[in-house]
């Protein structure tokens, strides 16, 4: 699994945040949505002694990953799905609480989606979202792409920044069955790995700066990889590479 870049450890310090505003109960039903390699997913799932949790993501080699894991910590009361929350037929009002992190922000029609999601929970179900805030506020997002780019254009496709503005999250959120929207600001570094070297396999893992080198030419390409190495040892300090990055932690209930 080498090939899978490492979320936990680039989002330790959200996660800490995130795992706290989760606050799972001993008794929680629990859906994961975009789990990844299922780390909030398990956390949930000790947390949810006498209950479950379900992780669902999309990526088939990520979900393998997260069952090895949890059938070597022996977790007996998680399961993974692969399906896209969006559309998928979730059983009704089975969860107790929803989280996602970093996991509801490309939605074709977020409205929609999240009203899918919204027939899952049970009334007054909590949920718990961690999404980023405006691309200008995360330097991972801004300093990695110009080094591969020598531009500043904001990238066609896949928005990781669709809910970061607070009034049009809540719009959606309230639009889909939501009450009791709040927002807090979570400041805290990514981190890349112990060394530039390390983080510039790591960079070159995430797809969209895969595909940005992919539609260079080999002149271009080398001159953005070593703009990149430049920009990584720039940020290569206190023990390892790390870059600034705004995130909100959205919480909500279904409504009655």
């Amino acid at each position: 699994m080498s090939d899978l870049f490492d979320y936990d450890a680039e989002l330790r310090l959200h996660n800490e945040l995130f795992r706290a505003a989760a606050c799972v109960g001993s008794r929680d039903r629990v859906l994961d949505l975009g789990c990844g390699t299922g780390q909030s997913t398990r956390e949930a799932a000790r947390a949810a002694v006498t209950g479950s949790a379900v992780g669902v993501d999309l990526s088939a080699p990520m979900l393998e990953r997260a069952r090895q894991l949890s059938e070597e910590q022996g977790l007996a009361n998680v399961t993974y799905q692969q399906a896209d929350a969006q559309f998928h037929r979730f059983p009704p009002t089975r969860f107790d609480l929803c989280i996602s992190r970093f996991g509801t922000m490309f939605f074709a029609d977020p409205v929609a989606a999240f009203t899918n999601i919204g027939r899952s929970l049970r009334p007054a179900a909590r949920l718990v979202l961690l999404v980023w805030q405006e691309r200008d506020r995360n330097e991972w997002a801004t300093a990695i792409r110009q080094t591969l780019t020598a531009a500043s254009a904001t990238p066609r496709g896949p928005d990781p920044f669709s809910l970061a503005d607070p009034t049009v999250t809540e719009g959606i959120l309230a639009a889909a069955g939501f009450t009791d929207v709040s927002f807090t600001d979570v400041h805290e570094p990514v981190y890349y790995g112990p060394d530039s070297a390390t983080a510039f396999d790591a960079v070159l893992r995430l797809r969209e700066f895969k595909d940005l080198l992919a539609k260079l030419d080999a002149a271009a390409a080398e001159q953005a990889r070593t703009r990149l190495r430049t920009t990584l040892d720039a940020h290569n300090a206190d023990g390892g590479v790390y870059f600034d990055s705004r995130a909100w932690i959205v919480t909500a209930h279904r409504r009655h």
